[in-house]
């Protein structure tokens, strides 16, 4: 792509009462006669982390052979439209989720926690783990934008925990430091507030809330500056951008009325649907928003905590979500904790079309990310480590071919899949975690 326009910085923000709203890789921010890749404006990749708790049912997960051309199994069957961007990656183990602890619930406790870090949680009500992959990469590519990284959760994190672990490492796949846990937020509104509502302090953001507006309405003159200074093509991308950015705040807004209807509350931000699929939509569709703008290139994900109950009607599985996991080798209790896994797959589907459909420089902003889906705990019933179920999805800009079903040898450590993804993200690591190598990918 050669541009000859004028040229447009990519930190350009259009800023109004209470409102900061960053723009999406625009034409006119590359300068003229230079191809994009070779420039500022070029997009950076994007690392986003999703984790599912209670493991899966692995006979009907992994696929039955390898390499190209491999079947889907019942559960991933739902992503077999993203063969080209996908790679299921088998054999994996998390050794440091395990421990020699009677109460069986102490792997739930420590599973999220190693997902990412692939160190041991130690026990006590004094956290301390490991940094996460998604921290390593924020501390390395993520300091240029307005928000180093994004965690997100579906569930509320002030739900219980227990077996004498600190409750941090339930609540949040995503760790700074080893001592310091990355808090996870589950209200869209709160979210959409951190990304657009960058006013020039907290008065003006109530301010607008209260009355109602549109983040849109205080940047109105801004954007009709900024269009006059825009060829065609930039214009309809602008709109189509900011269209984006209204139909999510009106879905906010929207379930924060359905919420607050009849009730006095307080004035703390809600907006949480009652649906775990509307949830987890506005949840990706800000991820989406987030990247198309840089506002980070980073972001975690908790679809559920460990030992959640969670009952996803949708699925067609009437039972709670943790019980479920727990189907004592029954083939029709197995049946359905597959139904769940499948649900929940399909809903990843949702994501990484969102990310196939967004423009993104000279491809799509799946083309440019790099999706890590999977949990830290691999049979529920057994909450053991070993076999993993993990995904990944996109092209991290052309350094990670899909369309594989990637097999390593036996017990192999995650770790050294994180070790593979840092340097396949340009940041060059010979180890991670507890890893013994960087796995070929």
């Amino acid at each position: 792509m050669y541009i000859t326009k004028k040229h447009l910085s990519r930190r350009t923000v259009l800023r109004g009462l209470g409102a900061s709203i960053s723009l999406p890789l625009l034409e006119s921010m590359v300068p003229a006669q230079t191809p994009l890749r070779q420039t500022a404006a070029a997009p950076k990749t994007r690392l986003t982390c999703i984790y599912v708790p209670h493991g899966a049912i692995m006979g009907k997960w992994t696929p039955a052979t390898e390499g190209r051309g491999f079947e889907f199994s019942e559960i991933l069957k739902p992503l077999e439209l993203f063969r080209e961007h996908l790679n299921v990656v088998s054999d994996l183990a998390h050794p440091l989720a395990g421990g020699a602890d009677s109460d069986a619930g102490a792997d739930h406790q420590r599973a999220a926690a190693v997902f990412l870090s692939g160190a041991h949680p130690e026990k006590g009500v004094e956290a301390h783990v490991g940094r996460t992959l998604d921290q390593a990469y924020a501390d390395a590519m993520g300091q240029d934008t307005p928000l180093p990284s994004l965690e997100l959760s579906i569930e509320d994190v002030s739900l219980s925990c227990g077996a004498g672990y600190a409750c941090a490492y339930q609540n949040t796949i995503s760790w700074k430091t080893a001592t310091t846990p990355m808090p996870m937020e589950n209200n869209p509104q709160v979210v959409f507030e951190r990304l657009f509502g960058g006013g020039r302090n907290n008065a003006e953001r109530t301010s607008r809330r209260d009355e109602a507006a549109s983040v849109l309405d205080s940047v109105q003159a801004e954007v009709a500056s900024l269009r006059k200074r825009l060829p065609e093509s930039d214009r309809a991308r602008l709109a189509e951008y900011l269209e984006d950015v209204r139909e999510i705040e009106r879905r906010v807004q929207k379930a924060a009325s359905a919420k607050t209807a009849g009730l006095d509350v307080p004035d703390a931000p809600v907006g949480i649907p009652d649906s775990f699929a509307e949830h987890l939509k506005l949840m990706f569709d800000l991820q989406v928003l987030a990247y198309k703008a840089e506002i980070t290139r980073v972001s975690t994900l908790m679809f559920a905590r460990e030992t959640s109950t969670t009952v996803y009607p949708d699925s067609g599985v009437r039972s709670g979500f943790h019980s479920t996991s727990h189907h004592s080798d029954v083939p029709e209790n197995m049946d359905r904790f597959a139904q769940i896994n499948r649900y929940h797959v399909s809903q990843l589907a949702y994501l990484l079309k969102k990310m196939q459909e967004t423009q993104d420089g000279d491809g799509s902003l799946l083309d440019h990310s790099l999706v890590l889906y999977g949990s830290g705990i691999s049979d529920g019933n057994k909450h053991n480590h070993d076999p993993l179920p993990v995904l990944l999805a996109g092209g991290a800009s052309g350094q990670v071919a899909g369309g594989r079903h990637l097999r390593y040898a036996k017990h192999t450590t995650m770790s050294n899949l994180l070790a593979a993804i840092l340097n396949k993200l340009g940041v060059e690591s010979s180890s991670f975690g507890d890893s013994t190598g960087v796995l070929e990918i």
